[in-house]
């Protein structure tokens, strides 16, 4: 539901061997390893702080804990080329050994409001970041719109003009990258007619959503976000259906861009632990087996400054204390 906006870092292209990393292609040998693995795994691009140190630290545990490293943010973050957030993680890819997954956004969740009108200047300024950030890098993952089922709920016409655009992107971005997979990104819980708990309104299967999949046909895998914590007490409420339901409307690769569980003691009446984020883990990971996963990711390395409850989610709390769900995590 909530990734940290990362707007200006520059301070970490100047880290040691980071320059030099953009240069570089990653490890083949290794990357061939990873991807013969029967889905990929990672983390979102959340460091105990941006400062040198806290920064390359948060690397070199992502190495431990998977083989992806994400980021989230502006769509125009695509275009600063030279020291912008989606084009770092890409470079430092090939020094420190990860796939990266960029994730451009263009609404506020909260709000639903567009971050620049969706004219047809602004399109084209994100087509045009779109293709080139595409060309230079080849990522292999490139998504755009995070939790766009959101913007249907709030703007029915701005959802459907990014719909259209979208699938003007995807064929640009393919032209000069035929092996990128190109993806949108729906919330599950939502997704699921599941508005109960901490979205404040009511559970109803009759207001699922899954219908909007149709938009996006062209898609090369259906991504989505996943909090169960916002509808559930505790992790063994989560029905055992919970995640194989998607293979109901979905017969492509399904990928998970963001999972998460607290583990702080509030909201008053969804107190939970940090032995329940590590059973939450457990349990996603067996109630998605059956499940044809193209990648999972986890939203937090360490606890972030957001409001609650993402902000007690990290494998490792404030202070940089590894949490039993860490273990959970690397295990499965």
């Amino acid at each position: 539901m909530f990734k940290k906006y990362i707007i200006l870092i520059i301070l970490i292209l100047i880290i040691s061997g980071c320059e030099k990393s953009a240069d570089k292609t990653p490890d083949d040998s290794k990357t061939s390893d990873l991807t013969q693995e029967s889905y990929l795994k990672g983390i979102t691009l959340t460091p105990k702080s941006f400062q040198g140190s806290d920064f390359t630290d948060f690397f070199k545990k992502a190495q431990e804990l998977g083989n992806i490293v994400s980021w989230a943010g502006d769509w125009n973050e695509l275009s600063n080329t030279k020291n912008g957030g989606p084009t770092v993680v890409a470079s430092l890819a090939s020094q420190y050994d990860y796939i990266p997954i960029i994730e451009a956004q263009f609404f506020t969740q909260s709000t639903g409001k567009l971050v620049r009108n969706l004219d047809d200047i602004t399109k084209q300024s994100y087509k045009t970041s779109a293709i080139n950030f595409a060309e230079k890098f080849k990522p292999k993952y490139l998504g755009f719109g995070i939790e766009i089922n959101i913007l249907y709920e709030k703007s029915p016409k701005d959802f459907d003009n990014f719909a259209s655009f979208y699938n003007e992107v995807y064929d640009e971005v393919k032209k000069v990258s035929p092996d990128t997979k190109v993806f949108t990104m729906f919330q599950l819980e939502k997704m699921k007619g599941l508005n109960g708990g901490l979205f404040g309104g009511s559970n109803d299967p009759n207001k699922a959503q899954w219908q909007l999949l149709d938009k996006f046909s062209k898609s090369d895998l259906i991504a989505f976000t996943s909090y169960p914590n916002l509808i559930y007490k505790t992790p063994s409420e989560i029905p055992s259906n919970y995640y194989t339901e998607i293979k109901n409307y979905v017969n492509k690769p399904i990928a998970f861009t963001e999972i998460g569980w607290h583990t702080s003691q509030s909201p008053v009446g969804w107190e939970s632990s940090e032995s329940e984020q590590a059973e939450f883990i457990k349990t996603f990971f067996e109630l998605t087996k059956d499940i044809n996963k193209e990648f999972v990711i986890y939203s937090f390395m360490f606890d972030q400054n957001t409001i609650e409850p993402f902000n007690s989610m990290g494998l490792y709390n404030e202070d940089g204390v590894p949490r039993a769900s860490l273990n959970e995590w690397m295990n499965n």
